[in-house]
């Protein structure tokens, strides 16, 4: 697992985020922990290391 910080598109906080890094690609739906807004959430891992992490208002 690993943790990842970014700015909740809704609300624009700086939020933190746990990454199973042993899954290579997901995309799931979270809610914001500040404004609890649907976030989608879209991770790609290579090697263990976060390549990609895109998150997009619904």
């Amino acid at each position: 697992m690993i943790e990842h910080y970014f700015t909740c598109p809704y609300c624009w906080q700086s939020i933190s985020m746990m990454i199973d890094n042993s899954v290579s690609s997901q995309t799931y739906i979270e809610d914001c922990e500040v404004c609890c807004n649907p976030i989608q959430v879209s991770i790609k891992i290579i090697n263990s290391e976060l390549s990609d992490f895109q998150s997009d208002s619904i």
